[in-house]
């Protein structure tokens, strides 16, 4: 049986996407990371630097769980608060290694099959597989980017 080359790259690239923000999170002090730099939105996963990481973390789970309804296998709520930078490392670790092993159970489909999935979120956007990896990936991305303009004022 061949693995699927697709699901496995999207899975090194979701890795790689995690590579600046991990070093950048093993830069922060604990204060720059529980300090609130955003005082004026309405997001409170968008107020600090520790939510922005809750938030990717609890999100890399919520995307992994609606791919894993094609297995069966069961929905995994990420619930913690991420309190200093070397647990927001592990956590998000752990989150990419979570979902790595998740993927293992479908890497024997084909891309035509694969095609047919989707997923409908609670946030309202109906995704096919390839969609929701790749928001996956990018939403690390923009999060970043997030985290180095607070660090930046």
């Amino acid at each position: 049986m061949t693995e699927n080359r697709m699901i496995k790259a999207l899975m090194s690239e979701y890795h790689k996407s995690t590579i600046d923000l991990k070093q950048l999170l093993s830069r922060i002090s604990e204060d720059d990371f529980l300090k609130i730099y955003d005082y004026q939105t309405k997001d409170p996963d968008c107020k600090s630097i520790q939510t922005i990481i809750t938030h990717i973390v609890q999100s890399g789970y919520t995307y992994i769980n609606y791919i894993n309804t094609i297995s069966k296998i069961e929905w995994r709520e990420y619930k913690s608060t991420i309190a200093n930078t070397s647990i927001g490392i592990i956590e998000i670790n752990k989150m990419l290694n979570y979902t790595e092993v998740s993927l293992q159970s479908i890497l024997h489909f084909e891309n035509t099959e694969i095609k047919l999935w989707k997923f409908e979120t609670r946030w309202n956007v109906s995704y096919d597989f390839e969609q929701l990896m790749e928001h996956a990936i990018v939403h690390v991305l923009r999060h970043r980017r997030q985290i180095e303009s607070f660090l930046e004022k």
